[in-house]
């Protein structure tokens, strides 16, 4: 009969004890591996979202990680808002005088390229407006070219599909500047479908209520980023809503927007002074213009550009680096613990099973044979808690796999696991080698003649 086969016969023979150790290792294995899961699952989500399409994010001046998490995350409040003419800035002179004969405005800004336009390349910038919610979720308006233009997905190259309906556009005969498109975690939640109607409050998720609804025509299918959150309203229907136009200064030039009586007579779109965005979505067309174009507008006194893989990475390392260290000396102790109760176990024991050890020698079985077969039982201990302690936890994450690609978009199986966890079994493992040492070495030195004597 080999060692293992007598340790796993001594397992056994002590069944009710050995269990309860077994289970109290596992319970504090699978509490680590959930725990480290977790924080897995949270720290890809942060950092794969952060890749989202577009390579900076432009606002007021403020803090670049609350600019990033309002606008990329839809988190945080907004920092304040940005004139209309800060995002023509990144148009040429053509585009910039369609805007000012579409909106109205004043015929200067019309006569020249944009600061930042040679930076752009043939690249793209989208506005943002937020201020307003459905529910718990933000209101964002926005133009078309949001769904048409961004990416998403592991490689950035999916484009936005829809469940139901089809992309808002910026004026139709049907629903005039009041169109929406519902995030999928929006149409779940709040039970809307295309062809419904909603009404956003105002500023706070139980503000007062604008009279003035949107039509959904479409909702996203899941894309596993903070857009499965919010609801996307038309721009011009956003800047529509009460208490949503700057005031004029009375000495501004404007020349007033055109042909907006042939589209709806009865809503004038703002003029160019009345605008204002939250922040801009910025895509290089070559992205060795970034840098200098970020340069650039963060030497302004208006604005600033944040790149949003930079600021997560900023926020990874300065907390989230914390609290992993944190967590790992957490699963250091609870380990050390763990293999404390093995020690216990095996030690607490060892009265009952001096006989059969003395017996074991008298047949002939060495000094050595005999510590081997208590560091045996103390591996098969650490082997099965560990293993079960591990599976407990993967499936508890897998069982609620449904609910946190919802909420975050990583997608989880039941054999997922992230970068430390892989360190737990070995470690267990070894601790418990080592805590075996000491029941080991009292059997070593058990003494045949008096124990078989009593």
């Amino acid at each position: 009969m080999s060692l293992i086969q007598i340790a796993w016969r001594n397992f056994c023979h002590r069944s009710l004890s050995s269990a309860l150790t077994t289970l109290s290792l596992a319970l504090g294995v699978g509490l680590v591996v959930l725990v480290l899961s977790i924080f897995g699952i949270i720290s890809e989500a942060f950092t794969r979202n952060a890749s989202v399409g577009y390579n900076l994010v432009v606002g007021p001046k403020g803090s670049a990680l609350q600019l990033t998490l309002n606008s990329v995350y839809y988190l945080s409040q907004p920092i304040e808002n940005l004139p209309f003419t800060e995002y023509m800035e990144f148009f040429g002179q053509p585009e910039r005088a369609e805007m000012v004969r579409e909106y109205g405005g004043d015929p200067a800004l019309g006569e020249r390229d944009g600061i930042y336009a040679d930076y752009m390349g043939g690249g793209f910038a989208i506005p943002l407006a937020l201020g307003d919610y459905f529910g718990e979720f933000r209101v964002v308006g926005t133009t078309p070219d949001f769904f048409e233009k961004l990416r998403h997905g592991p490689d950035v190259d999916e484009p936005f599909t829809f469940a139901q309906g089809r992309a808002l556009t910026e004026f139709s005969v049907e629903n005039s500047y009041f169109e929406a498109v519902l995030g999928s975690r929006v149409a779940s939640d709040m039970g809307k479908r295309a062809g419904d109607e909603f009404f956003p409050t105002h500023g706070d998720p139980e503000g007062e209520g604008h009279g003035q609804g949107f039509k959904i025509v479409g909702v996203l299918d899941p894309t596993g980023t903070p857009n499965d959150r919010a609801a996307f309203v038309n721009l011009e229907g956003f800047y529509l809503l009460e208490n949503h136009a700057k005031p004029l200064v009375g000495d501004e030039v404007i020349v007033e927007p055109s042909d907006w009586k042939q589209r709806d007579p009865a809503h004038k779109p703002l003029v160019i002074p009345q605008r204002e965005v939250t922040s801009i979505l910025i895509r290089n067309g070559n992205l060795m213009f970034a840098p200098g174009m970020q340069n650039t507008i963060n030497e302004g006194l208006q604005s600033q550009a944040a790149a949003p893989v930079g600021e997560i990475a900023k926020l990874m390392s300065a907390i989230v680096g914390p609290l992993l260290k944190a967590l790992l000396a957490i699963t250091l102790i609870t380990c050390v613990v763990a293999a404390v109760g093995v020690l216990v176990a095996i030690y607490n024991s060892m009265n009952d099973r001096r006989r059969d050890i003395a017996v074991m020698r008298a047949l002939g079985a060495r000094r050595e044979t005999v510590t081997a077969v208590i560091l045996a039982e103390s591996l098969i201990i650490a082997f099965v808690g560990g293993a079960l302690g591990w599976f407990l936890a993967h499936f508890a994450i897998w069982c609620s796999s449904g609910y946190i690609e919802a909420q975050t978009g990583v997608q989880v199986s039941l054999f997922t696991t992230s970068t430390y966890e892989v360190a737990i079994l070995p470690l267990v493992v070894a601790l418990a080698l080592f805590a075996g040492f000491l029941p080991a070495w009292s059997a070593y030195r058990t003494d045949v003649g008096s124990n078989l004597s009593a």
